[in-house]
C-alpha cells in the first residue's frame, strides 16, 4: 500500500546503527537472514526488481490514462481482483499512515527510512486526522463556524466538492503532510475531517451535548470506534480473509507479541503491508465531471514532468483545482456499476513504478538510490536483515511454497529462500488467485493490526470488544455489524 503516494519509507539506508537495539522490532527474531548482504546478493535483487524485468507488467504507458483503463489489453498483465475496488489500495496506505504517524517529527524525518519505529506508540487512533487536538493543533479547526472542534475545509472550485485546507504555497494544513502526497488519499483525508464534523452535529443532537470539549470527546470516540470497526471486519476481511481475522480475534495473536507496549515489526513494514504495492494500477479516473466543462477527469498516478504544476494532468497531491476531487462510487463499490476494480495481489507492479519522481527519489542511482520501487523494497530486506518466505513459514507451522512456484528466481538461487516481501506476493496470487493475501502475509498483517487495537487504551477492542456501530448504514437492513466505508463515505456527506 504504498511511496509516490505509494506507501512510505521507500528509501534505501545504509545499515541502520539502531538495527536491533530495541528501535526496530521483530515478529521472528530467532530467524537468520535470507541471504548476507554481498554485492552478487545485491546485484540480484536489482535485476529481480529492475525495469522491464520480471516484476514489471509492461504496462503501455503511452497510451495515457484513458486507454489504460479502457482497454485490458494495454495492461494485461495487472488482471482485475474481483474482491477488493480501487479505494482499498488508498485505504491501506491512509491506515499505514496513521499507523507509523510522529506528531513529534518534522517532515525529513518522517520520510527517513531510519526512522521507521515511531517515537510515538503506534497506533491505529486517526492521529493523523486530530493532530495534537483541538488544544495543541488549533491551526486544524475552524474557530469561528465550528466552536474550535470542527475541521476546518475549503471548496475546491467546483460547488460542494472541499478540499484540505492550504496556506498560500498550496502546502496542506493538516495533522500528516503524508496524506497529500496524492489526489485520492488527500480526499480521503477530506471524508475523514468531514465524517468527524457530520459526528459533532449528530452528538449534538442525539445526546443533546453543548459543552464544546464534551462534544469534541464523544465525536472523536464515534469516529474512532467506527474507523476501527471498518478496519477489523471490512479492510482486515477483505484483505486478508475472514478465517484468519475470526481466528485471531477468537484465539489470540500467535507471533506478534511484545512486553510493554506494541511496535511495528519489519517483517509488517518492510515486507507484508508493502503488498499494496502490487494492487496501484497505472492511472485511475478521479471522478465522472471533474472540470468545468463536465467531462470526467481521468489521471496517471504520477508523471515524472507534469506539464501543469497548478493542475497537472497525473493524481499528484498539493495542489487545488476545480476537478481535482474523488467521485468515491469509483473506488468503493456504491452498488451503480460505477467502480472499477483493483488490481490483483500478485508479483507484478505497474510500469509506472519502476521509475519513480523526483519527487519520491532524489538524486537517484541505479545501485545506491534506484527509482526503481520493487528495487528498493528487496535492497530493503538486506538492510534489515529480513528472513525468507520460506523460513517465516515454517515458524508458523506451514508448509512453503514449492520451488516450482518461485521457479523464474532460480537463477538467483532464491527459489527456496525467497525475499519476504517477494515470497507474501506470489503466496497471494498462487494460493488465493491474487484476491487476498495467503496464509504468511494473512496472518502477519491480521496479527499487527489487531495487536495494535489490543494495545490501545482507548480502542474499541481494548474499551469495549463486543461493541457494535450506532451511526446509520446506506441500507437499514445492513444496520450495526455491517458498517462499511461506504456507510462512512456517505454519512460524511461525500458519496
Amino acid at each position: 500500500m504504498a511511496h509516490h503516494g505509494v506507501y512510505p519509507h521507500d528509501i534505501v539506508p545504509p545499515q541502520s546503527k539502531y538495527f536491533d537495539s530495541g528501535r526496530f522490532g521483530r515478529m521472528f527474531g530467532e530467524l537468520p537472514a535470507f541471504s548476507s548482504d554481498t554485492p552478487e546478493t545485491r546485484t540480484s535483487l536489482l535485476e529481480i526488481g529492475k525495469a522491464g524485468g520480471i516484476m514489471d507488467a509492461k504496462d503501455k504507458l503511452s497510451e495515457g490514462p484513458v486507454k489504460l483503463i479502457t482497454d485490458p489489453a494495454l495492461s494485461a498483465k495487472n488482471p482485475n481482483n474481483p474482491t477488493l475496488t480501487a479505494g482499498f489500495t488508498f485505504l491501506g496506505q491512509f491506515l499505514d499512515h496513521d499507523m507509523t504517524f510522529d506528531p513529534t517529527s518534522s517532515l525529513e524525518r518522517q520520510s527517513d527510512p531510519e526512522q521507521i519505529s515511531n517515537f510515538r506508540t503506534p497506533s491505529l487512533a486517526l492521529d493523523n486526522i486530530y493532530g495534537a487536538g483541538p488544544g495543541g493543533s488549533p491551526h486544524l479547526y475552524d474557530q469561528v463556524g465550528g466552536q474550535g472542534i470542527k475541521f476546518l475545509l475549503e471548496e475546491t472550485g467546483t460547488a460542494g466538492k472541499f478540499d484540505v485546507p492550504r496556506n498560500s504555497q498550496n502546502v496542506a494544513l493538516i495533522g500528516d503532510p503524508r496524506n497529500d502526497e496524492n489526489l485520492i488519499l488527500s480526499q480521503l483525508q477530506v471524508a475523514f475531517l468531514k465524517f468527524h464534523n457530520a459526528c459533532v452535529d449528530h452528538v449534538k443532537a442525539k445526546f443533546g451535548l453543548t459543552q464544546p470539549g464534551a462534544v469534541f470527546a464523544e465525536a472523536q470516540r464515534l469516529v474512532r470506534w467506527h474507523y476501527q470497526w471498518i478496519i477489523v471486519h471490512e479492510f482486515l476481511k477483505k484483505t486478508c480473509g475472514p478465517a484468519v481475522v475470526d481466528d485471531v480475534l477468537t484465539n489470540g495473536r500467535k507471533h506478534y507479541k511484545w512486553r510493554n507496549e506494541p511496535y511495528i515489526p519489519v517483517e509488517f513494514s518492510v515486507a507484508a503491508y508493502r503488498f499494496g504495492h502490487s494492487q496501484v494500477r497505472p492511472s485511475y479516473r478521479a471522478n465522472f465531471t471533474g472540470n468545468p466543462g463536465g467531462q470526467p477527469f481521468f489521471g496517471m498516478i504520477f508523471t515524472p514532468t507534469p506539464s501543469n504544476p497548478t493542475d497537472p494532468d497525473d493524481l499528484s497531491g498539493g495542489c487545488r483545482a476545480p476537478r481535482r476531487f474523488v467521485d468515491w462510487p469509483t473506488f468503493f463499490d456504491f452498488g451503480d456499476g460505477s467502480v472499477r476494480p483493483n488490481k490483483a495481489i500478485d508479483a507484478t507492479l505497474s510500469t509506472a513504478l519502476f521509475k519513480l519522481p523526483g519527487s519520491v527519489v532524489s538524486n537517484p542511482d541505479p545501485k545506491a538510490n534506484p527509482s526503481s520501487l520493487a528495487q528498493r523494497n528487496l535492497l530493503r530486506h538486506l538492510t534489515f536483515s529480513l528472513p525468507s518466505g520460506q523460513k517465516v513459514a515454517k515458524a508458523m507451522g506451514l508448509t512453503p511454497l514449492p520451488k516450482t512456484d518461485l521457479a523464474e528466481l532460480k537463477p538467483f538461487g532464491f527459489d527456496d529462500r525467497t525475499p519476504l516481501w517477494f515470497y507474501v506476493l506470489r503466496e497471494a496470487a498462487v494460493v488465493e488467485g491474487g484476491e487476498r493475501m495467503g496464509p504468511v502475509g494473512g496472518r502477519i498483517i491480521t496479527e499487527v493490526f489487531i495487536g495494535l487495537l489490543e494495545g490501545d487504551r482507548s480502542s474499541y477492542l481494548a474499551q469495549e470488544p463486543e461493541w457494535q456501530p450506532s451511526l446509520p448504514t446506506i441500507a437499514p437492513s445492513r444496520q450495526g455489524d455491517d458498517f462499511t466505508i461506504i456507510d462512512m463515505l456517505r454519512f460524511a456527506g461525500v458519496a
